[in-house]
């Protein structure tokens, strides 16, 4: 498999997504650039990824923990994949996150579970995956990523199944070492281990994906070219354990 250029979270252009947000989000992103972003009063948590450059890998703490005990760690591989998630604590992966030099989709596994973060739009942030960790039965839920950017930050926003936030995952433009932070928004996500884990790969996965896109030309093309889904593909399909 070929592969795609690494490149650093904290790495990412000024004007991808930049007509598709307003003036509001951008000056709200750039003078509070880590508000919690809480459509409705309720549990929230914050995590933190900090970047090694020589390493060249993330620690992800809990931004109310006083020691910044790291409880993912994600390395970043020039080959396929391209992204591996591991808990901190057993060193054990499980999740993976994989984007391609042309197509403009991803494909993440969690918890050996694959799933594709599918474009929704060519030239615009909004993307799609399958959730098993927000629904109710054994069926996947489709859940909506969104973009925008700021001066200082590019925010994606997770909407469920009702187009309500339960996470946004955020790059910080001017971050050396804090590269950005993730925003799990409700009980669910702030209180569920594996929602967290499902969020955590895919967001990472789709702000990779996204600074590669806007990095690199081939990515244009395959834009161009692109088949984009369209929201709740599969949706009702079960999942087979």
């Amino acid at each position: 498999m070929a592969s795609a250029p690494a490149v650093p979270l904290a790495r990412y252009p000024s004007n991808m997504d930049h007509q598709s947000s307003d003036t509001t989000t951008a000056n709200h992103s750039a003078e509070a650039p880590e508000t919690l972003y809480s459509p409705t009063a309720g549990t929230h948590r914050t995590y933190h990824i900090d970047f090694s450059w020589g390493k060249f890998k993330s620690l992800i703490t809990d931004k109310g923990d006083p020691t910044s005990t790291p409880l993912y760690i994600v390395n970043y591989k020039a080959f396929s994949p391209h992204l591996v998630f591991k808990s901190a604590s057993s060193d054990t992966a499980f999740g993976t996150g994989t984007i391609h030099p042309i197509s403009i989709n991803a494909e993440c596994t969690v918890h050996d579970r694959p799933i594709k973060l599918k474009a929704l739009k060519r030239f615009k942030t909004s993307y799609e995956h399958q959730s098993l960790a927000f629904s109710d039965t054994a069926e996947l839920v489709p859940m909506t990523w969104t973009g925008s950017v700021g001066l200082k930050t590019w925010e994606f926003v997770c909407l469920d199944e009702a187009q309500m936030p339960v996470a946004k995952c955020v790059i910080n433009m001017w971050g050396i070492k804090r590269v950005g932070w993730i925003e799990f928004l409700g009980k669910r996500a702030a209180e569920s281990e594996k929602a967290r884990d499902e969020i955590i790969v895919t967001g990472m996965t789709l702000m990779y994906c996204m600074a590669l896109r806007s990095n690199n030309i081939l990515s244009l093309f395959g834009a161009v070219f692109a088949k984009t889904g369209k929201e709740g593909n599969d949706a009702t399909k079960p999942h087979a354990e």
